[in-house]
């Protein structure tokens, strides 16, 4: 069962300082380094093919951003394993935390239902959202979403079906829709 916890976005904490904490694990991929920040429960806050921490802490919006992160063991490393070694659905089962606007929101639940090797465009997903003429803030659901991998924005293409960006870089993308692609024919 996937848990998407998602959040209207709202103002921080009254101190204006989170006081929660994160646990930090970074592993090996065929992609490069990739790094999970979850709370102590497992939720991912963010993930990204990167070792810089602090990067992706200040990616996460400030009122779900932890006061402190440790490294540490995360559980949705395992999914990370797992997809690498071929279970393409492993990162389905992996609980989420993400706040933003409305839109943003049902964006966010429409990334994760876009089946690997079926990549979908900005238009596409602006008609799953509920709003088919939104494509531009289609693409910033997409360049905001934090928990990448376990919310797939990978599977977003531009409207003319090419490639488009990707925070992590379009050799990374490229890598994981061809990976995607093959393996969902299997």
């Amino acid at each position: 069962m996937t848990s998407t916890t998602l959040h209207p976005a709202r103002a921080a904490s009254p101190s204006g300082t989170p006081t929660t904490t994160a646990l930090s694990h970074t592993m090996n991929t065929p992609d490069g380094p990739f790094t999970i920040i979850a709370r102590d429960n497992g939720t991912v806050l963010a993930s990204g093919w990167t070792a810089d921490v602090d990067a992706l802490t200040a990616r996460i919006a400030a009122v779900l951003r932890p006061a402190t992160v440790t490294a540490g063991s995360v559980s949705a490393a395992d999914a990370v394993t797992a997809y690498y070694d071929g279970d393409l659905a492993a990162i389905e089962n992996v609980a989420v935390e993400q706040s933003g606007g409305e839109f943003r929101l049902r964006g966010w639940t429409a990334l994760r239902s876009i089946a690997p090797g079926h990549p979908l465009t900005y238009r596409q997903l602006a008609e799953a959202i509920g709003n088919p003429a939104a494509v531009r803030a289609a693409a910033s659901v997409c360049a905001t979403n934090t928990p990448a991998l376990f919310v797939p924005c990978h599977r977003v293409l531009r409207t003319d079906g090419t490639m488009g960006g990707f925070a992590w870089g379009v050799d990374v993308k490229r890598s994981l829709l061809t990976r995607e692609a093959r393996l969902a024919l299997v």
